[in-house]
C-alpha cells in the first residue's frame, strides 16, 4: 500500500469539533463498549468526522477524536492513515471510488479510468467547481455487476465509458442520477432474464395428497434435541491367542 500522508497545512482547518448533534451521537457510541474500552469507537467516530468535514478527515479532527477517546494522537493517526476509507485531503462534493479489482478490470475498468482522467484529472484532484474527485479502489463487493463505482454512498453498476461520462456530467450540474445497475437488469439478476428453472409447471400448486408437507398455518412439532441420544453399548472383549494357551 502506498504511503498515505495528511493534506498540506494550508488546506488544514485550525480547529475541529463535533456539532451538538454529532457529539450526542458520539456519546451513544461510547456506551456500546465496556469501561476502559472506549478506544474501540475510534473508527465510527472518524467516519462521522469525515462526514461532517465534507468527505475528508482533517488533522484537527484526528486530534479532537484522540482527546475525546483519551488516546494518544499518534494512535488515531495510525488508524486514519491505515484505512483507505478515510480521505486525508479534501474531495469533491461527489467523490468517485472506481473499482479496479480483477472482475471490474476484465469488464472495462481501464476505459472508465480514462473517463475519470478526462473529466476530472488525476486521482484526488478536485475539479475547479469543487464538484468531482475520484480514486481507484479495491473490490467493493458488486462483482456480478462489474464494472462499477461508488459515488458518495451509492453504487453505480454495469458502467460503460459513455454511461460514466453522462453520470459525471449530471453530477457536475447538481443532478444525481438513479444509482444501481445502469442497464436493463433488476439488481443482480441475470442480464436478459432467467435462463434456468423457467418451466411454469415448477411453480404450479401441488395437488392435495395424504402426507403432503405441512403448511405454515399448521402446528409443527419439534423433534428430539440433537444432544439427546441413546448411550452406546460397549462391545464385548475381542478374543486373542491367550484362550488357546489355557486349554
Amino acid at each position: 500500500m502506498a504511503v498515505r500522508r495528511l493534506a498540506p497545512a494550508e488546506v488544514q482547518p485550525k480547529e475541529f469539533s463535533f456539532t451538538a448533534e454529532n457529539l450526542a451521537w458520539a456519546k451513544t457510541q461510547l456506551e456500546k463498549y465496556p469501561d476502559g474500552r472506549q478506544a474501540s469507537a475510534v473508527i465510527p467516530l472518524l467516519w462521522k468526522a469525515q462526514e461532517q468535514a465534507g468527505g475528508w478527515v482533517p488533522e484537527a479532527a484526528i486530534r479532537y477524536i484522540a482527546d475525546f477517546l483519551n488516546m494518544a494522537h499518534i494512535r488515531v493517526m495510525e488508524v486514519a492513515t491505515f484505512y483507505t476509507m478515510f480521505n486525508l485531503a479534501p474531495v469533491g462534493r461527489y467523490h468517485v471510488q472506481l473499482c479496479g479489482t480483477t472482475p471490474c478490470m476484465l469488464r472495462g475498468a481501464e476505459d472508465l479510468k480514462k473517463v475519470c482522467h478526462r473529466k476530472i484529472g488525476e486521482q484526488f484532484d478536485v475539479t475547479p467547481d469543487g464538484a468531482l474527485s475520484w480514486v481507484e479502489v479495491e473490490c467493493l463487493g458488486a462483482c456480478v455487476n462489474a464494472p462499477m463505482a461508488q459515488i458518495n454512498y451509492d453504487f453505480y453498476e454495469d458502467l460503460t465509458p459513455e454511461i460514466l461520462a453522462r453520470i459525471l456530467d449530471d453530477l457536475a450540474k447538481g443532478k444525481v442520477p438513479p444509482p444501481g445497475p445502469q442497464i436493463d437488469r433488476h439488481f443482480s439478476a441475470p442480464v436478459g432474464g432467467a435462463t434456468t428453472l423457467t418451466d411454469p409447471a415448477l411453480y404450479a400448486t401441488a395437488p392435495k395428497t395424504a402426507g403432503a408437507s405441512l403448511k405454515d398455518s399448521k402446528a409443527k412439532k419439534p423433534g428430539a434435541a440433537a444432544n439427546v441420544r441413546e448411550a452406546a453399548v460397549p462391545a464385548g472383549p475381542v478374543g486373542d491367542s491367550s484362550g488357546k494357551r489355557r486349554k
